[in-house]
């Protein structure tokens, strides 16, 4: 298997994709394959027009490309372009890079944060043994920073094999679901300490 990893360095195209729409609908087309403007704007909540603008602007920075056309060909088709995008801050970023990185990043994270609350919302309704599949783990470490830096290739190497947009329906074995992996590593920064309360208002 080969891939491509790009490490955004370009800040209006991390501007252009922290919108919450285009998050949206790059995931999708990394899941389906390919899609239309009609159907990628039922998943983001969005009319077709605004879907076609979002397309568009995802197109203008490298994100998606047109695919095969079906049918007529009427009706404009989309697929992701096969990148594996990271992002990581560097030294020698300009603050125009850091402020745009620190906006993807956020955005990333908060479209994250949601899916997890939507599984959790229907976790009770899956089967058992998607539940005893499911592992939602947080971690304290103590290691370097190239240990840091080996771990998170080690994990990714790991992921790759099942990646959904290089492993087809047909390839993956009967019964097999999208599922995702969010991995964070990071630097554990130290918790404010708020200090005593003046009372204790819990106080019996």
């Amino acid at each position: 298997m080969t891939r491509d990893i790009e490490s955004l360095s370009d800040p209006k195209a991390m501007r252009a994709l922290a919108h919450p729409a285009r998050l949206t609908i790059l995931n999708q087309l990394g899941v389906v394959g390919s899609a239309t403007a009609t159907e990628v704007a039922e998943i983001a909540g969005i009319t077709p027009s605004a879907a076609s603008y979002h397309l568009r602007m995802l197109a203008k920075y490298g994100f998606v490309e047109d695919a095969p056309p079906r049918g007529d060909g009427r009706e404009r088709v989309w697929r992701s372009v096969a990148k594996s995008l990271s992002i990581a801050s560097r030294p020698g970023d300009q603050q125009d890079v850091r402020e745009a990185k620190d906006l993807l990043i956020r955005a990333f994270r908060r479209d994250a944060n949601e899916a997890v609350e939507r599984a959790l919302a229907v976790g009770d309704r899956e089967p058992d043994e998607w539940k005893d599949a499911t592992l939602l783990s947080r971690i304290l470490l103590r290691l370097d920073a190239a240990e840091m830096k080996r771990l998170g290739e080690e994990i990714d190497k790991l992921l790759q094999p099942y990646v959904a947009r290089h492993r087809s329906p047909e390839d993956a074995p009967e019964g097999a679901r999208v599922a995702e992996a969010q991995v964070s590593l990071f630097l554990s920064a130290q918790r404010p300490t708020p200090g005593l309360p003046t009372e204790d208002h819990d106080a019996s």
